[in-house]
């Protein structure tokens, strides 16, 4: 992707079929210490200060939540919480494109942030403080059990910059140690064009029910793009893994408009989780309770 250009805020993997994403009980790893940044890693935080700075003057990473340019319906939302819950973010809407049911978790959600030796004490603090007032919002939103844990988790944030591959590489294989080499050096060595991604997903048995998270989010990124990958990547680690030009306002779009949650997204991440929808339920059979709950959820008569 060419510089300055807008890249993607998130580059969610589907797991692999019949890779499990359930890691055998490992001992807890200790913090690693902090390692002075070397000249790529600079040059990088360099890099995506410009790009965040250019998305800024072009109007994008709006935190304003939207507006009256911005209007929805409640048949607006039903169509969006289908398109995000229900369709793959590369193939469009279509036939194929559909993942196949209803992803999201069952059992509580514990975020664990893990930093890179790279990653500077005072980013750490502000990073772990921005994730736990995320996590405590989304659980509120959601009504489900979400908190932030210090060590053992099963929503793993790592925080990583260009230094940090042995880390990451170590870190991961230790979490998903079914995944591919290939889905490993994403991991690893993540395209400039990615900003940072999640990988979410259940057993092979259940595959929608899902009870493991990754997210990587690049340590070079200026304070709101880090900010940003922080609000998408979770929300989306959640069960809404698609991103769609049709969606707005929201961070479920690969236009970088809004960089934090969104009231509009809010209400998408309450209708995941409402009782009324069960989890790997099709589009087609869920469509008639979407549209009840996109209007409750508004508080419009149904």
């Amino acid at each position: 992707m060419a510089a300055l250009a807008g890249a993607a805020l998130t580059g969610c993997l589907p797991s692999s079929p019949g890779t499990s994403l359930v890691p055998e009980q490992r001992p807890a790893a200790l913090p690693a210490s902090y390692q002075p940044p070397s000249v790529e890693s600079a040059e990088l935080r360099n890099y995506f200060r410009v790009l965040q700075q250019d998305l800024l003057t072009r109007g994008l990473l709006r935190t304003d939540g939207g507006g009256p340019e911005t209007p929805y319906d409640a048949d607006d939302l039903a169509e969006h919480f289908e398109e995000i819950a229900f369709y793959n973010e590369y193939a469009g809407r279509s036939g194929s494109a559909l993942t196949g049911g209803l992803s999201r978790w069952s059992g509580p959600v514990k975020l664990v942030a893990d930093f890179g030796p790279s990653v500077p004490p005072s980013q750490r603090q502000r990073d772990l403080s921005v994730l736990s007032a995320y996590g405590a919002r989304l659980s509120r939103v959601t009504g489900h059990n979400i908190s932030t844990s210090a060590r053992q988790g099963n929503f793993h944030v790592i925080f990583a910059g260009a230094d940090d591959r042995a880390y990451v590489a170590e870190k991961v294989r230790d979490l998903l140690p079914n995944l591919s080499d290939n889905d490993l050096q994403l991991f690893v060595n993540l395209p400039r064009s990615h900003y940072c991604f999640v990988l979410a997903g259940g057993p092979p048995d259940a595959p929608f029910d899902y009870i493991r998270g990754v997210a990587l989010i690049r340590a070079e990124h200026p304070d709101l793009v880090r900010d940003s990958c922080i609000h998408e990547e979770v929300a989306q680690g959640l069960g809404l893994l698609n991103d769609s030009p049709k969606v707005r306002p929201s961070i479920f779009n690969d236009d970088d408009e809004f960089a934090y949650l969104t009231s509009h997204d809010e209400l998408l991440l309450k209708m995941l989780y409402d009782p009324r929808l069960r989890t790997g339920m099709g589009a087609e059979e869920a469509r008639p309770i979407i549209h009840i709950i996109a209007r409750d959820v508004m508080g419009l008569p149904l």
